[in-house]
């Protein structure tokens, strides 16, 4: 597993660097995915052509799962990768985007690197061997997600979908849960959301509608820093919908959403 964290933190690097290095003023989208506020860029292509390339020449047989490519390959290493998780707030120059490598092994996610560039942050998690994370020209700090916070002192990060009638039902939630907590942060890309859970810069997460590569790294990460994660009404996390907090805090957060039905449709 170490090497896996070890290639993926290199591949991640140097994705991050062609992006920022590479990234115009305002990015022009070429084209739509699922609604007008979907967008892909070519740059988001480029990244994971480079990603691709690099695991390619290291591991020829390992099967890829990419945002943009879909799956290629098959066998019991899978890579999962976001070549820019936050592909709005790259566009706008916003600084909350992040380049997401994951590697799964008979369905476990054993390994994950989450790349923020803009901010110098490289986080990375190996299945039973914690979180870090790591700044230039500094030590790496063991993650550890905050512990013992009430829910009407929480802070809490969540995310909307591109899909206007799935966003009516999110606004409806988030207007229901902000009276209750101590505020809501949306910064769009889940990949940051769940590392700000491991790094304790909030103290939850929860959104609906997730893609595999959106949350396997950031989603290790996360559990490696202490945090529960998991669905609703006891299922286990998955792209239907993730809650992410210390326990204690993950029960209260799950008990206040469960009333309000997010995982329905408008």
């Amino acid at each position: 597993m170490t090497d896996f964290v070890g290639l993926a933190a290199d591949i991640a690097r140097e994705a991050g660097d062609m992006l920022l290095a590479k990234r115009p003023a305002r990015p022009e989208a070429v084209e739509t995915k699922s609604s007008q506020t979907d967008v892909v860029t070519a740059l988001d292509r480029a990244s994971e052509e480079l990603i691709r390339a690099r695991i390619h020449a290291a591991r020829p047989d390992d099967a890829i799962l990419g945002e943009e490519g879909g799956e290629t390959g098959a066998g019991r290493v899978r890579w999962l990768v976001d070549p820019i998780d936050g592909t709005v707030n790259f566009m706008y120059g916003l600084p909350d985007w992040a380049v997401s490598v994951a590697v799964e092994v008979d369905g476990e996610i054993v390994a994950g690197v989450v790349n923020v560039p803009t901010r110098g942050e490289l986080f990375t998690a190996s299945r039973g061997g914690g979180a870090d994370l790591s700044r230039a020209g500094a030590p790496p700090e063991r993650l550890a997600c905050n512990t013992g916070v009430p829910l009407p002192q929480a802070m809490i990060a969540t995310g909307f979908g591109y899909l206007p009638e799935r966003r009516v039902v999110q606004g409806q939630v988030v207007s229901r849960l902000i009276g209750q907590v101590r505020d809501i942060r949306r910064r769009g890309s889940a990949a940051v959301d769940l590392c700000s859970v491991a790094s304790g810069q909030v103290d939850a997460y929860y959104e609906r509608g997730l893609m595999p590569w959106d949350l396997a790294a950031g989603g290790l990460i996360a559990s490696e820093s202490g945090a529960r994660i998991g669905g609703l009404r006891g299922a286990p996390h998955s792209t239907e919908f993730v809650v992410c907090a210390a326990p204690g805090l993950f029960e209260d957060l799950h008990d206040l959403l469960v009333p309000l039905h997010p995982d329905r449709d408008a």
